[in-house]
């Protein structure tokens, strides 16, 4: 069983653009979630590779995560078959304490752009970069399946404006 455990931050700066690797377009589509926090995700990387992704709550900022690599062909016939979408450029960084990425996200998400870093336990220390503002780890808005099933333009203004997303 896989688990994930992974802390979120809004972004607030652009420093990380020089810690940035390639540019990664991902589509990624909800096909089923609970009302518990279980969710089933196809997301396909740059027309490349796709996976089909379980994710289910565990302790704390722990998720219970199930991944599998499926043929290009399958995703995409799902990515239509998907009720809630959403679009993202990814960014892998080089920076220590855990696996950083930062994700642009697009369309109905624009200009919204998040952190996140994968961490071996959720007690691992963690130097927070300066361009990282607040932590949405445990606010549930902010996680990719909501933000497909209700993005940030359906948000009211007064709330974008509060978390400066225009």
């Amino acid at each position: 069983m896989g688990l994930e455990i992974e802390r979120r931050f809004l972004v607030t700066g652009e420093e990380w653009r020089a810690l940035a690797g390639p540019a990664q377009p991902l589509r990624q589509g909800y096909l089923a979630a609970s009302l518990h926090g279980f969710t089933v995700r196809i997301r396909i990387i740059a027309m490349d590779q796709a996976w089909l992704t379980l994710k289910a709550p565990a302790e704390g900022i722990a998720r219970h995560e199930f991944e599998y690599l499926i043929p290009l062909v399958d995703a995409e016939a799902l990515w239509g078959l998907a009720p809630h979408r959403l679009t993202k450029t990814r960014y892998k960084l080089s920076l220590d304490g855990g696996d950083w990425v930062v994700d642009c996200f697009e369309a109905e998400n624009s200009p919204l752009v998040l952190a996140e870093v994968e961490l071996p336990c959720a007690e691992e220390p963690l130097q927070v970069p300066n361009w990282c503002g607040e932590e949405v780890t445990s606010a549930s808005q902010w996680s990719n399946a909501a933000l497909a099933h209700t993005p940030i333009n359906q948000w009211s203004l007064e709330k974008r404006l509060y978390y400066s997303l225009g």
